[in-house]
């Protein structure tokens, strides 16, 4: 119990002072990055603000999250490369944010930034197979740990910045995958998870106040891929290296909207015939507000989406996979029942525009000429007054 105590206490210390120096940055970081031009101007149809903002925000967190680690946690040669990987990719977002790069240069930067945590230690080794009718219990990685272990930093990286387009959402589903993967830390005694965790959260919420909507800054490139980068990477020390005994889901189920998001985006592009990697209006967040939703109601509808699943992420961990179902679609109906109470309007012009285009469709297809009817259209004489 004399552990748990000092566990709680290294926690609290962790979330307050990286909460207190990310807060007490941000204007300093604010000032900065109107200094050097650091500001997001709008531009085209994706972007929800009217007016000029700067961008750079990350910087605060990156150094909340920093002083917290480096005052609180006892670094070894696995932190450490993550930290050392931290660093470049948030030099990376920086010199984005004021002078936008190609994006296979960002790319690469990202692969060397992952390779290097992977390289020391911090690898996908075994996976819970997620068959559960399979007799082997576990994979083994072999050969692939290191390939699936940049996969997954480099994608989750990316997915994180992809769902940074309204104020304060990618800053507060980090903050609430960030408490999951705590809390899990927590319940298994993992202090050094747990206080790296903790950093993060305090990090996040000391720079919301800035980033929640209407947005004073955006964290920019520089935040978004620095909380995708810290998330997978101590996923991996905390979750998959101690946890895929219990479940090949749970670090899935705590990304799982990043995941989703640009998972269903890359879907969409191919599908469309355009690059994967080409920025358009169509995530999730851009389909909420299409409904009718104000940010502020879009951003707490994916909050809500998010602890569902961080919710589910710890039952599934310390109650099995059974209970954390039952949680998981408890969990779905509650959530459906209190949008149809806190959005009935938006929901009900949404269903009632989707019937129209599927009338309209059904109306196109049934007036639309068959090949035979075409050819007789073609062949009979034209009356007079025709043109």
């Amino acid at each position: 119990m004399l552990m748990n105590n000092q566990l709680l206490a290294a926690v609290g210390l962790a979330l307050g002072v990286a909460f207190i120096v990310s807060f007490l940055a941000s204007p300093v970081v604010k000032h900065f990055a109107y200094k050097v031009g650091a500001v997001d101007v709008p531009k085209d149809g994706r972007r929800m603000h009217k007016e000029p903002i700067p961008r750079l925000g990350g910087l605060a967190i990156f150094f909340g999250f920093m002083f917290s680690i480096l005052l609180f946690l006892d670094i070894n040669a696995q932190f450490r490369s993550i930290l050392l990987g931290a660093a470049i990719i948030v030099v990376l977002g920086v010199v984005d944010d004021i002078t936008p790069l190609p994006a296979k240069l960002k790319f690469v930067v990202q692969i060397v930034a992952a390779l290097i945590p992977a390289m020391n230690g911090v690898e996908i080794r075994v996976l819970s197979n997620p068959n559960l009718f399979s007799q082997n219990a576990y994979w083994n990685m072999g050969l692939l740990s290191i390939p699936v272990t940049v996969l997954w930093i480099v994608a989750i990286t990316n997915a994180v910045n992809l769902i940074d387009g309204l104020d304060g959402l990618a800053i507060g589903v980090s903050a609430i995958s960030a408490t999951t993967v705590l809390i899990i830390a927590l319940l298994v005694s993992e202090m050094q998870v747990a206080i790296a965790m903790a950093a993060l959260v305090g990090a996040c919420v000391g720079f919301m106040p800035y980033n929640i909507n209407p947005a004073k800054m955006f964290m920019g490139d520089t935040g978004a891929t620095f909380l995708g980068y810290i998330l997978a990477a101590m996923s991996i020390q905390g979750l998959f290296k101690f946890y895929a005994v219990i479940s090949f889901a749970v670090p899935f189920l705590i990304l799982g909207l990043p995941i989703f998001d640009t998972s269903f985006a890359f879907i969409r592009r191919i599908a469309h015939g355009q690059s994967p990697m080409q920025a358009d209006r169509g995530h999730i967040h851009h389909r909420l507000i299409d409904m009718g939703l104000s940010q502020k109601q879009a951003v707490a509808t994916l909050y809500v989406i998010s602890a569902i699943l961080g919710l589910s992420a710890v039952v599934l961990t310390t109650r099995g996979e059974e209970k954390a179902m039952l949680f998981f679609l408890a969990l779905c109906v509650v959530a459906v029942v209190a949008a149809q109470a806190v959005f009935p309007k938006e929901i009900r012009e949404e269903m009632h525009e989707e019937l129209e285009e599927l009338k309209e469709h059904g109306h196109h297809e049934d007036r639309a000429p068959t090949g035979d009817q075409a050819e007789q259209c073609a062949q009979e004489p034209k009356k007079e007054g025709d043109a």
